[in-house]
């Protein structure tokens, strides 16, 4: 669970923007300050994993805030929520290295889009992996590839099979080598590979290496939708 705290001065707002983010899967909101010196204290109280931050706050402003929360928690994460759009502002913000900048007023689809965003990127860039497939970066700088079905496939491959392979990996609950997935798909060793390196290259799928006797067996997960 993703532990969320808003800062905001407006108290109604900050209630609002609540009811928004636990209404999204994988979120709770562990608490609201409503002027920097109470963000400060709450954030080294409750330890959240993200700060939804406004920029103008009645003792602080939140871009300056920004950098003395990440004192505190270095590893904090913000999405800034703001009325905020002076062009300056938002490239400051920027070169902070916030995760999303939203401009108020939003609707509660503009913020769960960027949570959800956050969730499946960032979040998996975690620390039991020792290193990122460009696929990561990808997903974190919000470059996934579209409508991957139109584009050029793999000689010899099919967009029936394709689909039929990313079903396998669809409702697998596990990771599944290529030798798996031909089994499950009745394709060759061989062509499941194809396919399976094709989803990666896309974007769609995630390799992780099995280290045993020899080289290590890549095996394949679908990313979250």
């Amino acid at each position: 669970m993703i532990r969320v705290l808003i800062i905001d001065d407006d108290f109604m707002v900050a209630k609002v923007h609540a009811g928004f983010i636990q209404r999204t899967p994988g979120f709770a909101v562990v608490g609201a300050a409503h002027s920097g010196a109470e963000a400060l204290a709450k954030t080294r109280d409750l330890r959240p994993d993200l700060v939804l931050l406004d920029i103008h706050l009645p003792d602080a402003n939140g871009l300056d805030l920004m950098l003395q929360l990440r004192e505190i928690a270095p590893e904090l994460d913000v999405l800034v929520i703001s009325a905020a759009r002076e062009v300056e502002t938002v490239r400051r913000a920027l070169r902070g290295g916030i995760v999303h900048y939203l401009i108020k007023p939003f609707s509660q689809a503009d913020l769960q889009e960027r949570l959800e965003h956050y969730r499946s990127a960032y979040q998996s860039l975690d620390s039991s992996k020792d290193v990122a497939e460009q696929s990561d970066v990808n997903r974190v700088f919000g470059v996934e590839r579209q409508e991957f079905i139109e584009r050029p496939l793999p000689k010899g491959c099919s967009p029936e099979t394709l689909k039929m392979v990313e079903a396998v990996l669809r409702s697998a609950e596990t990771d599944l080598s290529a030798a798996e997935v031909a089994d499950l798909t009745g394709t060759s060793r061989v062509s499941a590979r194809r396919y399976l390196e094709y989803l990666h290259d896309e974007a769609r799928v995630q390799v992780r290496l099995k280290y045993g006797a020899g080289r290590p067996e890549r095996r394949y997960l679908m990313n979250p939708q």
